[in-house]
């Protein structure tokens, strides 16, 4: 496990999260992951860790309004947020870590677009599992 920085465009908000320097990432065919080409690294939120910018920080809720997409402010990237498939921990966006400290990232396709029947894929994610 390593400290992974990361945060948006401008720079107002700034994360650090822990995970495996060889990231296991999930790329969802779902409307907005689609549409924004995001990049899932989920983990318990006790592994995440907002830096600066909470004031900078909006949210937008949809459908079911469970999930919590955080974006900034100002320059309007999706850095993390609270998924609708993991509500007890966090899903940060593979594209906003500093790379630095990513030795490899391997992708698995989710199938979002039919999340009902895909979901429960996803929930060993966030559960805080000793290394």
């Amino acid at each position: 496990m390593v400290i992974h920085r990361g945060g948006c465009h401008c720079g107002r908000v700034r994360f650090s999260v822990e995970a495996p320097a060889i990231i296991e990432a999930q790329l969802c065919n779902c409307s907005i992951c689609s549409m924004t080409a995001y990049l899932h690294l989920i983990v318990p939120k006790s592994r995440f860790r907002l830096l600066q910018g909470e004031a900078d920080l909006t949210t937008y809720t949809f459908n079911t309004r469970v999930a919590q997409h955080r974006f900034c402010r100002a320059c309007g990237i999706k850095s993390f947020y609270v998924p609708r498939s993991n509500p007890d921990g966090i899903s940060v966006n593979v594209r906003c870590l500093d790379p630095a400290t990513i030795e490899s990232v391997r992708v698995t396709t989710f199938d979002g677009r039919n999340w009902e029947a895909h979901a429960g894929e996803l929930a060993q994610l966030s559960r805080d599992v000793e290394s």
